[in-house]
């Protein structure tokens, strides 16, 4: 029995060969893991430095998860509160709208706010901090609605309390939106609550 045992082996050991199993006492190396989007910037973005303006901040998206960055608007000196909250709403969307510079693309931060689109103040019986655009929320995407209330909510063209009031041309109901944190993390499938808003 053991002479047949061990004529056996090297027998084994050609099977095992020929089935492309072989035996390895180092492990291999096949290089680092590849990396995910950083979602940061390596450094300063020159093109929103060298822009004259109000120091404001928009969300893009990267990755999966809505992130904020630095931008500016410009307002004229003197402008009411009024029209400064339509200027500022409307420069925030323009900003929303153009695409990433070359150091944000390469971060991986894009944006789903189409361009073109118009923001007013509010109509007779709106209250005074309404937002209506030319677009009716309801059809915009999912990742535009998003980055519109969490820019919108978070800046100087609201009420400062975390949410805002939008509507698309009248007579489009007005609804209050909020952005919240699960919005932020997952604005592809998180709709920004809302309710409704009665007249002024």
């Amino acid at each position: 029995m053991t002479v047949r045992r061990l004529l056996a082996l090297p027998l084994l050991g050609v099977l095992l060969t020929g089935c492309g199993i072989r035996a390895t006492e180092v492990p291999t190396d096949f290089g680092p893991a590849p990396s995910r989007v950083p979602c940061s910037l390596a450094g300063p973005d020159v093109s929103a430095q060298s822009a004259r303006g109000v120091p404001v901040q928009v969300f893009l998206l990267c990755g999966a998860s809505l992130v904020a960055v630095d931008r500016t608007v410009r307002v004229p000196e003197g402008t009411p509160d009024a029209q400064r909250r339509v200027i500022v709403a409307q420069g925030l969307l323009d900003q929303l709208a153009t695409s990433p510079s070359a150091a944000e693309r390469s971060a991986g931060y894009t944006t789903y706010v189409p361009g073109g689109l118009r923001v007013s103040g509010p109509g007779p019986k709106d209250p005074e901090d309404t937002l209506r655009l030319g677009t009716a929320p309801s059809r915009l995407t999912s990742y535009a609605l998003a980055q519109l209330v969490c820019t919108l909510s978070d800046s100087a063209a609201t009420e400062d309390d975390g949410s805002v009031i939008l509507a698309g041309p009248a007579p489009d109901p007005l609804r209050r939106y909020a952005c919240t944190d699960e919005v932020r993390d997952h604005p592809g499938t998180t709709q920004p609550p809302s309710s409704g808003v009665p007249d002024a």
